[in-house]
Parts: C-alpha cells; sequence; structure tokens
C-alpha cells in the first residue's frame, strides 16, 4: 500500500482557501533549509519576514503540528506547504534536528503520560461517595429538564390552539425568552430547537406548514423525555441526547470498540461566537458503517482533530448510544493515515432514489435528524435558474436533489462543475430536507478529489 499522501491529500486538511493558496506557493524549495523527514515526521525551517526562519514540524501519526510563526490557524501555511514537499518527495530521510525532537519527544511523552492516567484509573470507577453525588446531580437535573419539557409542552399546546396567523411578526423575542426558561431547566437542546422556532416565523414562503412541522418535532422531543424512562434503550438515549444530556467521551470508549481501517470520506468546519466545531466523516472499509467525529476549538482557533480527506485510518471507534449510531469517539491508533490501494480509493455509492431511501430510514429511527452522510454515484453538478443541483442522468427517468446552498459557497459549486466537466461523479455528502450538502467529490477515475467541506 503507498504511504505517501497526494497534494489533494495534504489540501483537504488547509483551514481556509487562502492558507491553499499560501501553502501552495510555499511549497518551493527557495524558502526551506534544514528540511527533513522519517517514517512518522517532517521537519524544515521556512524563511519568513523576519531574520529568524520559522521552524515546522509535523507528527504524520496525528497528524499533528508545531510551527513557531505566530499564525492561529491550524495546521498553518507552513505546515501544509511542508506536508506538500513531502507528498512530491522533496524530502529523504535525515537526522532530527533537536528542536524537532524536543517537540516530538515531548508529544510523546503526553500520549504516554495519558495512557498511564487511564490505565491507573481504578477498574471500579469512581468511589461510592463520588458515584452518589453524580447520582444526585444527575436526578436533580433531570427533574428540572422534565419540568422544563412540561413548560414547553404548554406553551406549544397555547400557540397552536391560538393559531398562527400572529406568528410571523414574532420573531425571536417570544422564543428567545422560551429557549431562556430551557437553558435555565438545563435542556440546552430543547433551548436550540425553540431559538430556531423564531427564524421560521420571521419570515419565507410557506411558513405556516414549516412552522408546524417544527411545532410538531419540538413538541414529540419535549413528550419524548417526559417519558424517557418507558422508551427503549436506544430510543432514550437519542432522546436524551438531543435535550441536551452529553456523554464523556472516556465513557463512550469503555463500550464496544470497532476496528476498522476508515476512509476519510470529508470534513467541514462550522464558526459561531461561541466556538469552532470540526466534523469529520468516516467509513469503515470491511464493516461498512459510517461515523462523524466532532473537534472543537475556541472562537477563530481551529480544533486540534484533523485528518486527510481520501486517506485511510487503521484504528478503533466507539460509538455513542443512540436508536441510529453515528457519532463516534476516536480510541486507539495502529498507524499514521495511509493512501487506499486503488481499488478502495472512491467509496461505494448510491444511486440517488436509493440515497433518500437511506435518509428516510435514518429519519425513522431519530425523527430529529437534520441530516444524513451518503455518497452519492454517478451525479452531474448542474445550475439551474432554481439554483444548483445534483443530476442522476443514468436511470430510466432523470432525477436531481437541489443542493443546499447554506453549506457550500459559489466558488465551491462551480468547482465542482469545473472538474466534472459534464460527466458523472461520486460525491460524498449530507442529505437532508433542504436538499444536499456536497463535502467531496471524486473525479478522474477516482485518481483526484475535491474537497468542498472548507470555507472558499
Amino acid at each position: 500500500m503507498e504511504d505517501r499522501w497526494t497534494p489533494e491529500h495534504v489540501l483537504s486538511l488547509a483551514p481556509d482557501a487562502p492558507s491553499r493558496k499560501a501553502a501552495t506557493k510555499l511549497s518551493t524549495p527557495a524558502p526551506w533549509s534544514a528540511t527533513g523527514a522519517d517514517s512518522v515526521s517532517l521537519w524544515g525551517e521556512c524563511k519568513g519576514s523576519g531574520s529568524t526562519p520559522y521552524r515546522t514540524v509535523v507528527d504524520l501519526t496525528g497528524p499533528a503540528y508545531h510551527c513557531s510563526c505566530p499564525s492561529r490557524k491550524f495546521p498553518c501555511k507552513h505546515a501544509l506547504a511542508l506536508l506538500l514537499r513531502w507528498s512530491g518527495r522533496e524530502e529523504g530521510e535525515a537526522p532530527i534536528p533537536d528542536w524537532a525532537g524536543a517537540w516530538l519527544e515531548a508529544r510523546s511523552a503526553k500520549s504516554e503520560q495519558r495512557a498511564e492516567r487511564e490505565a491507573d484509573a481504578s477498574p471500579a470507577g469512581p468511589d461510592a461517595a463520588a458515584l452518589l453525588a453524580a447520582e444526585r446531580r444527575l436526578t436533580r437535573r433531570s427533574a428540572r429538564v422534565a419540568a422544563g419539557a412540561a413548560e414547553l409542552e404548554a406553551r406549544l399546546a397555547d400557540q397552536v390552539r391560538a393559531g398562527l396567523a400572529d406568528a410571523p411578526t414574532q420573531g425571536y423575542g417570544p422564543w428567545g425568552d422560551v429557549a431562556a426558561r430551557m437553558v435555565d431547566a438545563q435542556a440546552p437542546g430543547l433551548a436550540s430547537r425553540a431559538r430556531e422556532l423564531g427564524s421560521v416565523s420571521a419570515s419565507g414562503p410557506g411558513w405556516p406548514s414549516r412552522l408546524l412541522e417544527e411545532y410538531g418535532l419540538l413538541h414529540l422531543l419535549a413528550s419524548g423525555y417526559r417519558r424517557v424512562d418507558s422508551l427503549p434503550e436506544a430510543l432514550a438515549a437519542t432522546v436524551r441526547a438531543r435535550v441536551g444530556f452529553t456523554v464523556d467521551a472516556a465513557d463512550v470508549l469503555r463500550g464496544p470498540l470497532v476496528r476498522d481501517r476508515w476512509l476519510v470520506l470529508g470534513g467541514r468546519e462550522s464558526v459561531d461566537e461561541k466556538l469552532t466545531t470540526r466534523r469529520i466523516w468516516l467509513r469503515g472499509s470491511d464493516s461498512g458503517r459510517d461515523a462523524l467525529l466532532l473537534g472543537f476549538g475556541r472562537p477563530g482557533v481551529a480544533p486540534e482533530l484533523s485528518l486527510p480527506t481520501g486517506l485511510l485510518l487503521d484504528a478503533e471507534l466507539a460509538f455513542h448510544p443512540g436508536a441510529r449510531p453515528l457519532r463516534a469517539v476516536l480510541g486507539t491508533r495502529f498507524g499514521a493515515p495511509m493512501a487506499p490501494p486503488e481499488a478502495q480509493a472512491v467509496p461505494p455509492g448510491l444511486r440517488l432514489d436509493a440515497a433518500l431511501d437511506a435518509y428516510g430510514q435514518a429519519l425513522g429511527d431519530d425523527p430529529w435528524l437534520e441530516s444524513w452522510p451518503v455518497v452519492l454515484h454517478r451525479v452531474v453538478p448542474t445550475p439551474t435558474d432554481l439554483g444548483w443541483e445534483l443530476a442522476d442522468l443514468a436511470g430510466p427517468e432523470p432525477t436531481a436533489i437541489p443542493v443546499d446552498r447554506r453549506g457550500t459557497s459559489d466558488t465551491g459549486l462551480w468547482r465542482l462543475a469545473a472538474v466534472s466537466g459534464g460527466r458523472p461523479l461520486t460525491v460524498f455528502g449530507e442529505c437532508g430536507h433542504r436538499g444536499f450538502t456536497p463535502i467531496t467529490a471524486w473525479y478522474q477515475d477516482g485518481s483526484r478529489i475535491c474537497t468542498l467541506g472548507v470555507p472558499s
């Protein structure tokens, strides 16, 4: 199996389009010195605007990065450029300089300390007093959430009873107050959905039916939580997660582990005033399971979780409980990400009708799903008078799905059309009730990838 990444794999790690462009310019030999590589790491010094060059080192097993530059982007343009040089066979074996070795050793020591802490943890878990205290906190919170859910049910019933005529003028105000009450009740999931009702009712065509649908879903969630103890275990876990209860990653990793060679299907970032969230989707080569990894960072700072699109990662995953398990926690890795064999470079995809069926089945298990990851086989991106769509032209009758423009820029869509050139592509993305959000495309018989999850 070829272990060297391609430039497309490297550039899929870029936090944005300017980083891609800057890294490509820096990947020439001129600014670099003291470069080298071994089987698991890269290093080099890159000339910047000052007299002292920036020192950059990459741990391929993460991948993880360190650079002396002041950039807050992760990875920075220097790390990306160093990876691009390595992908082009520019870096050969060389002794590790002290400054690079010190960072790699410190990183290895932290990993060992973390493993030791986990190994030293008592198999019996926390002591009885700590368990009792945690149980009391959970009981108090559950009571608050139940009271908030009952209040929300009553509010929704009152709104439906009074009619929807005044709903478009409500805006965020009243529902913002309801959301604040749900926050007080320690139910952030209910708060988020209540807050969204203001945007639905504020404007837009067909608002009455859309608003009534949202009322119904929110009422279902609130009433489901009040009956959560009588629900099947998997569905109860889904309801608790949607309401806002979280499970620690360490607790998830104590459950069943699934080891596989996971193909990185793609990634996307979303940024708000409180958090930067990175989503990375995987598919097991042997199990066929889809998985979603989440990484979080402070506002303006990219999360450390970073995997190159199109590569295989031999690792163990543990899935969060739920009626349709998707979110996972990354456990032990067994080597650095590597290029897949040619026969596995392109994930098997579904025809459009089958993909919609897959989304519908997932929605049957979890009615509150916004979308579901699918790979579409042989679709053509096409601009129309009503917006972009992905067309399946190979069936008895041509079919198409609209592109959800909230997740993809115009530049990204035109790039997708350019690599297609009117020819069918394999496209990975999220299928939802608003359409399809393309994230990654494979073209030239799968030898090249086009990533759309990075802001253009």
